[in-house]
């Protein structure tokens, strides 16, 4: 959009018109991701691997295509509670490399930490896990919370981001029209 006011600006409306529609493309490509990361999440909470292998945060995290300080970020704010070894060493089951998919995947769909814990804190009070349900929570933010970003309403905002990118494409040829 920068891009698009730059090109206004030097009154250049046909790349600037397709600069916001690369910015409309760009917007719908991240909502497919965003919903395509809350159905794999939906298979992998609904079909968890089930194996008696244990990891030590530095294997779980090479497994996973994490770094180890990734790993210990989501632990330090809630989104894991690891058990222990006796010798003290974090160990992560099947059920701990799953949440750990499941965060990874749509961290990477760019969902905030904070709209995760509160999905899977509420996947794990026993509500229905549909994929309605996981988008719902993640786009929904509850009153009570502190702080709230615009990736606590990824979907609202994408929405809103291209409908607001079309007004300006429609004002955009309107100028263009009143310059020619």
């Amino acid at each position: 959009m920068v891009n698009a006011v730059k090109l206004s600006a030097a009154c250049r409306w046909d790349e600037a018109i397709g600069a916001v529609e690369e910015y409309v493309r760009i917007a719908k490509q991240e909502i497919e991701h965003a919903k395509e990361a809350v159905g794999l999440c939906e298979i992998l909470y609904k079909q968890p691997e089930k194996d008696d292998v244990y990891y030590k945060r530095v294997q779980a995290a090479k497994k996973l295509g994490l770094t180890i300080d990734t790993i210990r970020n989501w632990e330090m704010n809630g989104l894991l509670t690891v058990k222990r070894k006796e010798n003290g060493y974090r160990i992560y089951d099947s059920n701990d490399m799953n949440r750990l998919k499941i965060i990874r995947t749509l961290r990477c769909a760019n969902y905030s930490l904070s709209a995760i814990l509160r999905m899977l804190n509420r996947l794990e009070s026993g509500m229905n896990k549909s994929e309605n349900d996981i988008l719902s929570i993640l786009n929904t933010p509850e009153d009570e919370e502190d702080i709230i970003s615009v990736c606590d309403r990824l979907m609202d905002s994408l929405e809103k981001a291209i409908k607001n990118a079309y007004e300006v494409i429609m004002l955009l040829k309107e100028i263009k029209q009143m310059k020619i």
